[in-house]
């Protein structure tokens, strides 16, 4: 699994005799610090955050205390609130940083608060995402008294309790992960979490729980009362973890700001990554701490040929998943010049779509090297024969977030007239999920509709491809004028006689509801390219030889599977002395 971005410096300090493990991403001129939240997770959690900020910011992580590559201390008091914000302060100070933005998921808001509080010089602004406020009683559901009762049997939040953290640790961690994420269709994010919250154990949480907390840092109204940078309090109104009530409280004491997510769960900055990303943007943006400016602009527009009248202008996103699409989208490009001889196109584009495009004297955004790549991310979920395409899209979240982060702020710095899509994914879904971020029409095309899973991949396989069928068809129905025009690449035929999972539509009764048919755009027909005899003589085929044409579909995979062929190609040529081999190798395959 490929990430979107990678750290430039790791490194674990030892402070008061624990290992605290750190990693900084990006150079800007402003420091980000993203703060652990409960040790049940550990500094992946911001996943969707980093590799976006990075590009701006200088970014700091760090695995709390108990979980990740830090430390796991057995003296319960070595998890003391305490501990957590003085492991903060000694980062900054061993990355030389004077003062830092903080951003606090739970836990992490009130390690940010008494950061801003206790430590003005060092904070330059605090925002806070379902923060953990002790002035606010939490829920019920987690009290104390509910979290040290012993029981015969323990359900639902019951299980929110230090003995059986102890005896069944995996069963409260996949409990208590779902309720972090309590939203609709946040299987992925689930996945995630539960897989952190492997890399800690129930003890560790037993541990924390008995820390003395606050012996350095006590927290009264006067502490926040004390913060006087910049406040973003974020918090969903469905917070299983931590009541909204706390979040409005601390902007109440602090006079910061407050969103309320209306049916927001706990982890918001995962669930609703765009949303979170450009609230903290703009937040940032207002109060002057923009870090690195220099959004890359387009090419100028080339003369027009009607003095006087601007060209339309067009933002093209062509799928670098396979050369099939790049060669059907020039084709869409150049026909819609032949209909407006004007149209300037900038395509956002990745390797090796961008070698294409550069061939055809296409002009390529300039932010388009700002892209995480794909492709690449698709060859390293690749098997030596095997490819769970579903499984690889899944695991592509912190890429595609990272790319319409890219998109979005191309897209808000240049006026467009028009966005074209060849299946997108990241800009449908995120449209979808919050239309507000819309900033242009938007021509839509897939040549596929929906996921079907494999038998042989059992139950869960088939739950997931209807839980994602469901969340794309519920997005489509409830926010239709999303797509401007959804063309499927194809013909009616083409859509397979089958459901898309249990009680949702048939796919032949849905697709051509919401989508037109283009029938099949190839690009340059093989025809087009001259006299099939002098093309064979131009290449250096004899008409009496037998030859064997290896080629593999994809512009990176597949080669196992043409160093398998080559090995047998004496074996073949033994048996058959006149033949001859040509191996073809995508543009991301070294010949």
């Amino acid at each position: 699994m490929m990430r979107a971005a990678l750290p430039h410096t790791e490194k674990t300090l030892v402070r008061d005799g624990v290992s605290v493990h750190y990693a900084v991403y990006g150079s800007g001129p402003e420091t980000m610090l993203f703060l652990p939240a409960w040790p049940i997770v550990h500094s992946r959690v911001y996943k969707a955050q980093v590799p976006y900020f990075q590009e701006k910011y200088t970014v700091i992580t760090f695995d709390p205390r108990g979980n990740g590559k830090s430390e796991r201390p057995s003296d319960p008091q070595a998890y003391a609130v305490d501990n957590y914000v003085d492991d903060a302060l000694a980062i900054l100070d061993d990355t030389g940083t004077r003062q830092a933005t903080l951003f606090g998921l739970s836990l992490g808001g009130l390690y940010a608060s008494l950061l801003a509080a206790h430590y003005p010089e060092r904070v330059r602004a605090l925002i806070a995402c379902g923060t953990v406020m002790p002035l606010v009683a939490p829920h019920a559901h987690k009290n104390p008294a509910s979290a040290a009762a012993r029981r015969e049997i323990y359900t639902g939040w019951q299980k929110f309790n230090t003995t059986y953290w102890q005896t069944d640790y995996a069963d409260f961690a996949d409990f208590f992960t779902s309720r972090m994420l309590c939203e609709d269709h946040s299987t992925k994010q689930i996945e995630d979490a539960f897989g952190w919250s492997q890399e800690t154990s129930g003890e560790v949480l037993v541990a924390m729980a008995k820390a003395n907390d606050y012996m350095k840092y006590p927290v009264s109204e006067a502490t926040y009362q004390a913060i006087e940078c910049p406040c973003l309090w974020i918090h969903g109104a469905a917070d299983e973890v931590t009541p909204p009530l706390m979040s409005q409280r601390a902007a109440e004491l602090t006079g910061g700001e407050l969103f309320l997510w209306p049916g927001g769960g706990h982890v918001l900055n995962a669930r609703y990554p765009a949303k979170v990303n450009k609230m903290v943007a703009d937040f940032l943006s207002r109060h002057g701490i923009a870090g690195q400016t220099d959004q890359p602009t387009p090419p100028e527009p080339r003369p027009t040929k009607q003095a006087g009248k601007p060209p339309k202008r067009v933002l093209y996103l062509s799928s670098p998943i396979g050369l099939g699409h790049a060669r059907r989208d020039l084709a869409v490009t150049r026909e819609l010049r032949t209909l407006h001889p004007d149209l300037q196109v900038d395509w956002l584009a990745q390797d090796p779509v961008t070698r294409f495009l550069h061939a055809n004297s296409e002009r390529v955004h300039p932010a388009s090297a700002k892209l995480a790549n794909e492709s690449e991310h698709i060859e390293a979920e690749s098997g030596e024969h095997d490819l769970n395409a579903f499984q690889a899209i899944r695991n592509m979240d912190e890429i595609l977030i990272k790319n319409f982060m890219v998109f979005q702020d191309t897209l808000e710095a240049t006026q467009y007239d028009l966005v074209i899509a060849d299946e997108a994914w990241d800009v449908d879904h995120y449209w979808h999920e919050h239309p507000d971020l819309k900033k242009a029409p938007v021509a839509w095309f897939t040549d596929f509709v929906g996921w079907v899973p494999f038998p042989e991949n059992g139950p869960r396989e088939a739950f997931l491809t209807a839980d994602y069928n469901a969340e794309m068809i519920g997005h489509v129905e409830d926010h239709p004028t999303v797509r401007d025009r959804a063309i499927f690449v194809g013909n009616p035929d083409d859509i397979i006689p089958h459901s898309f999972g249990p009680d949702l539509p048939q796919m032949r009764d849905w697709v051509p509801r919401h989508f037109d048919f283009s029938g099949y755009i190839i690009g340059q027909h093989p025809s087009e390219f001259g006299n099939r005899d002098e093309l064979r003589h131009k290449f250096g085929y004899r008409d009496d030889e037998k030859v064997c044409i290896v080629t593999v579909g994809g512009s990176g995979v597949g080669s196992s599977l043409i160093r398998r062929i080559l090995d047998a190609y004496p074996i073949a040529k033994a048996r058959i002395p006149d033949l001859r081999m040509i191996v073809v190798t995508g543009p991301r395959l070294d010949p």
